[in-house]
């Protein structure tokens, strides 16, 4: 199959900050995560397949996950719908996957230690 995705979706989710970096030997599951990640409406026909998944570098793909939601705060400003569903894509993943949001427990120990 032939999929294109945006530069900015490969970016986000490959951690490069810089376009003329070699975006070559992208795994499946982080190709995976920019389609959902570009088009939410299809996180329903992923489930399965993410939770199945054999992912080859867990916290890669976590980090992944986590600039998403960072980068979705961000903007959120720009384009609340889109950056809604971008984010709500990216928790859903992270709980099906690790069965907790690691944000959530790094903003709940800035909160309890102040």
């Amino acid at each position: 199959m032939n999929r294109s995705y945006s530069l900015e979706t490969l970016m986000l989710i490959t951690g490069k900050i810089s376009p003329e970096t070699s975006f070559a030997g992208i795994r499946e599951e982080s190709l995976m995560l920019c389609e959902v990640i570009e088009q939410p409406q299809k996180l329903p026909f992923y489930i399965e397949t993410f939770y199945n998944m054999d992912i080859a570098d867990e916290d890669a793909f976590r980090f992944a996950l986590m600039r998403i939601q960072i980068d979705s705060d961000l903007r959120m400003n720009e384009d609340i719908q889109r950056h809604q569903h971008r984010r709500y894509v990216a928790r859903t993943i992270e709980k099906l996957l690790f069965s907790e949001i690691l944000l959530e427990h790094v903003q709940g120990a800035v909160l309890e230690s102040e």
